[in-house]
């Protein structure tokens, strides 16, 4: 008999964690989790990218070192944050992650800008490859980021509807921090339109282009 009242107990409890939405909420958490692993996937894939791309920069453009450098500080920052799951819960890590790889961002479009001033780089069928590799990795690392924004939006309208945000209350779901505009404040200004007649502008154009080193021995 205690058996049986055990057991029509346990289906009770059952039935109303799942009307009230805890089920909803473990499955969505889950679907975070994986999303959050394709990102970190691709952001490591592209930080592997980077050692053969600043080498194959350095073979013909010496000179840049403080692009070089900065890109390689940047990665050493970038992967240097854990990214463990436990990151979700923690939105000053989260916010630190997202930074990281913001600056890095940065420090690669700097370094692409570079493969400008230099023709036979920009000729080099092994950094072509590596642009395109990055390239890719960079569409990789929209589509992810987009499938996690979408996971947290749904996560976090549960936890904040109701029944279910007393389910969420109860076990202990919050919030989880969601990917935002890095450079928020500069893209709120408005933006300059520069037809080329700024002083600024000029000085550029009469600066001396930097001299392209030679090719590498091959």
């Amino acid at each position: 008999m205690a058996r049986w009242l055990a057991s029509v107990m346990l289906c009770i409890v059952a039935l109303g964690l799942s009307g009230c939405g805890y089920n909803t909420l473990q499955s969505q958490d889950e679907q975070i989790k994986a999303a959050w692993s394709e990102v970190v996937n691709q952001y490591q894939r592209r930080a592997d990218l980077i050692p053969n791309l600043v080498n194959t920069v350095k073979g013909y453009a010496q000179q840049e070192k403080d692009v070089l450098i900065g890109v390689t500080e940047a990665r050493a920052k970038a992967t240097s944050i854990q990214t463990s799951p436990d990151i979700l819960t923690d939105p000053q890590k989260f916010q630190q992650f997202q930074q990281a790889q913001g600056q890095l961002t940065g420090a690669l479009s700097r370094l692409l800008v570079v493969a400008e001033a230099y023709p036979q780089l920009k000729s080099d069928q092994n950094f072509r490859d590596l642009q395109a590799q990055l390239e890719g990795t960079e569409n990789r690392i929209t589509v992810a980021r987009n499938r996690y924004i979408k996971a947290v939006q749904e996560y976090n309208v549960t936890v904040r509807s109701f029944p279910t945000n007393l389910t969420a209350m109860m076990f202990g779901h919050k919030e989880k921090p969601q990917f935002t505009v890095e450079n928020e404040k500069e893209i709120a200004r408005p933006p300059t339109v520069d037809f080329g007649t700024s002083q600024p502008s000029r000085d550029r154009a009469q600066s001396p282009r930097p001299e392209p080193a030679p090719a590498p021995a091959k």
